[in-house]
């Protein structure tokens, strides 16, 4: 099987729109990232982690979302992938990359996801094979804290604990909606006063779905396609969080298997 077999339509943006039409259009068309053009040509991708980088730096603070443009939040990084590569070839690359942009000489043809790849792949072995170690929030973490702990270390989600028992999940795309929604709604003068009384159980999600230890990888992608999860944590038999297992868990395990 080759890419052109499983990509998708790309959705993109001219590089001169602003950020909050940027996450208007992710959350319509349920999306964690967007292809960024310029003159109709591919110039990079927005994607919620980049926006919660921006929107949370100081070096913008006080500037609303409605004001800062998609240029200020785009990566120049893409790999773009011949329509041919054989789909094995492209798990490879998708361990470290978000996206495969599908390309015709400078003609976008479609783009490759962690959605589109984990759609394609069949999977063996149980979800503690393919797994990493949780890295954890507590409600009462400052929400500027778990965004810098999310960016150095790479991850779109933290399960929240309290007590030792698991009651959310932040991702991404939480620290975008309300680090856009504080900018809009608290005057700039306060908004360094006040970003450190925001919170993870504020923006959180409380009803979380976990899978276990020895939950079929087959069933756990199965069904993280059918609720459009990123990510979900994995429990012990005794109910403990002992792992997450992501898309990209996916792909470094198929590739570990070859």
């Amino acid at each position: 099987m080759i890419i052109k077999d499983i990509m998708s339509t790309p959705m993109t943006i001219d590089k001169s729109e602003r950020i909050a039409h940027a996450l208007d259009v992710m959350e319509k068309h349920d999306l964690r990232r967007l292809l960024v053009t310029n003159d109709g040509k591919l110039g990079g991708t927005i994607t919620m982690r980049q926006i919660a980088r921006v929107l949370g730096t100081r070096q913008k603070a006080g500037l609303p979302a409605s004001s800062l443009h998609v240029a200020s939040a785009t990566t120049d990084s893409v790999i773009k992938a011949d329509p041919d590569m054989k789909v094995e070839d492209a798990v490879i690359l998708l361990q470290k990359t978000s996206i495969l942009v599908v390309m015709d000489g400078e003609k976008i043809l479609g783009w490759v996801r962690p959605k589109d790849m984990l759609k394609a792949i069949r999977m063996t072995g149980l979800a503690a094979d393919a797994m990493r170690t949780p890295i954890t929030a507590t409600p009462s973490d400052r929400l500027i804290h778990i965004r810098r702990v999310m960016l150095d270390q790479d991850v779109g989600r933290l399960p929240v604990m309290e007590n030792g028992k698991l009651v959310g999940i932040v991702s991404e795309r939480d620290l975008a909606k309300s680090l856009r929604a504080f900018r809009d709604l608290v005057p700039s003068s306060r908004q360094e006063a006040r970003i450190k009384n925001l919170l993870v159980s504020d923006v959180m999600s409380r009803d979380v779905k976990s899978i276990f230890v020895d939950t079929p990888l087959e069933e756990a992608r199965k069904t993280m396609l059918d609720l459009d999860f990123g990510g979900m944590p994995v429990l012990s038999q005794k109910n403990e969080l002992v792992g997450m297992l992501t898309r990209r868990c996916f792909f470094d395990y198929l590739v570990k298997q070859r």
